[in-house]
């Protein structure tokens, strides 16, 4: 048996225990893109979920996150695509983008492959831009239950964004993205989740926004956050 060189050896155990006990490094800079959902109309900044969950994320790290919601009121798709050379210029190394429900909303005939074309295409610029970009998405709320609407322009709506949806999903699976299911989830029936105008979520309902977030992103990603209950 031939001696093995004791220097090498020593490096190859340092290797491997170094590969075995590390762990995902905690992200520097965190910016949220989107809409409503994001943005947080009626909310305090820090009460909306991508700010409690940037909060959170701070709570576990001894470094400094950097953190910038870009998020606007409103927004379809085409201008969310605007925001995203504004999060390239920040070098974020986590970002969430959350957009289609006002492609719905502002528009009898919304164009999902238009949709699928501009959702692909933020995701790769985000990636070229840094290659070790971690991203998340979410799909939007299939039921308006508290939004009064008439019968037929609900049922249009509701259509139109399970449609959406099903691009979003598609769009995410090809792009690696992992993508929060909020369609069809059980808290969409509990009114204590929504403002009073129905449609965008409560101080609770971010909270728990926050929460199910924080989750995706430790299974995917390993990052952790702590975050606060709702005040």
């Amino acid at each position: 048996m031939s001696a093995l060189d004791p220097y090498a050896e020593i490096a190859r155990v340092l290797g491997d225990s170094s590969h075995r006990t590390s762990r995902p490094s905690a992200p520097s800079c965190y910016v949220a893109l989107g809409d409503s959902f994001t943005a947080g109309p009626g909310c305090a900044p820090e009460q909306t979920w991508a700010g409690r969950l940037a909060a959170g994320i701070r709570g576990c790290d001894d470094d400094l996150l950097a953190y910038r919601n870009l998020a606007v009121d409103g927004a379809t798709s085409a201008e969310v695509v605007e925001q995203v050379r504004a999060a390239i210029e920040l070098e974020p190394d986590l970002v969430t983008l959350i957009c289609g429900a006002n492609d719905v909303l502002s528009s009898t005939r919304p164009d999902p492959v238009a949709y699928a074309t501009r959702l692909g295409s933020m995701f790769s610029r985000l990636r070229a831009a840094g290659p070790h970009v971690r991203i998340a998405t979410a799909t939007a709320p299939e039921r308006l239950d508290f939004l009064p609407l008439r019968p037929r322009t609900r049922a249009r709506v509701e259509r139109g964004v399970y449609g959406i949806n099903t691009v979003t999903r598609r769009v995410a699976e090809l792009h690696r993205v992992p993508c929060l299911e909020v369609a069809g989830h059980p808290g969409l029936a509990d009114r204590d989740n929504f403002a009073d105008d129905g449609l965008h979520p409560s101080v609770l309902g971010h909270t728990r926004a926050a929460r199910a977030f924080a989750e995706l992103l430790s299974e995917r990603f390993g990052i952790e956050s702590r975050l606060e209950e709702s005040r």
